[in-house]
């Protein structure tokens, strides 16, 4: 087995309200492997959505550590952290955060245009994926013209064009219907298959709990069961 794309040691993020010290994480501890395809479930307040910011560079733990291809990310300034999610991690949201005024490509395009990659290069990237994503012939509708399980479509190319190492999803079903929600896990299960690119999830959904290759149950901040439903083949 390689060394894990991901690596939680005895995590705290602790908040506080007032007077009151919130323990959103306590002292959890996981990896996560190149290539796997991984659920966090468990109930409200939890800690997924926490340990999904972590991840995703976006905050930074209380105490303990957090590394992404080895790199601690404590030790980075907010800029390297900044650059981390740009070129490393790709996201996607429940509420998919298109901007409204671009289009389907457009909306697909922009983290590469952030790192300077070519036209050339962006026509062919985006082009494939719009298309692999199964928006073929839709390059240039607005948000408004497209369905919302199309703008959750558009939401996974533009996460997956920079070719990161990482997806992070925050409940990417959650406004899809139940027809959308299968198409778009069976879509990313795809995905991560044909790319070998690593999705993290969080989800209350089970129909996406049922399609994990991994599942972790959080509960009180820490992981209460990990269990591998589907063996994947990186590191092998």
């Amino acid at each position: 087995m390689t060394d894990p794309l991901l690596r939680a040691r005895d995590a705290w993020r602790t908040y506080h309200q007032g007077a009151i010290e919130v323990h959103a994480l306590r002292g959890l501890s996981l990896d996560v492997h190149r290539g796997e395809f991984v659920v966090l479930a468990g109930p409200s307040g939890s800690g997924k959505s926490t340990l999904l910011n972590l991840f995703g560079a976006l905050d930074t733990p209380t105490r303990g550590t957090i590394e992404i291809e080895g790199v601690d990310l404590s030790g980075l300034s907010a800029r390297a952290r900044s650059d981390l999610r740009r070129d490393r991690i790709g996201f996607v949201f429940q509420s998919y955060n298109l901007v409204p005024v671009l289009t389907a490509y457009e909306n697909a395009e922009l983290t590469l245009l952030l790192q300077g990659v070519g036209e050339a290069e962006r026509r062919r990237r985006v082009g494939e994926l719009l298309d692999q994503v199964g928006l073929e012939g839709m390059h240039d509708r607005l948000p408004s013209e497209l369905s919302g399980g199309q703008q959750q479509r558009v939401a996974v190319a533009r996460a997956l064009a920079p070719s990161p190492a990482l997806v992070l999803a925050d409940e990417p079903t959650a406004n899809l219907d139940s027809k959308n929600s299968v198409a778009l896990i069976e879509l990313m299960r795809d995905l991560n298959r044909t790319s070998e690119t690593t999705f993290l999830f969080s989800s209350h959904d089970d129909k996406v709990i049922d399609r994990a290759g991994r599942l972790v149950w959080l509960e009180d901040g820490t992981v209460v069961r990990d269990e591998v439903l589907q063996p994947f083949a990186a590191g092998d």
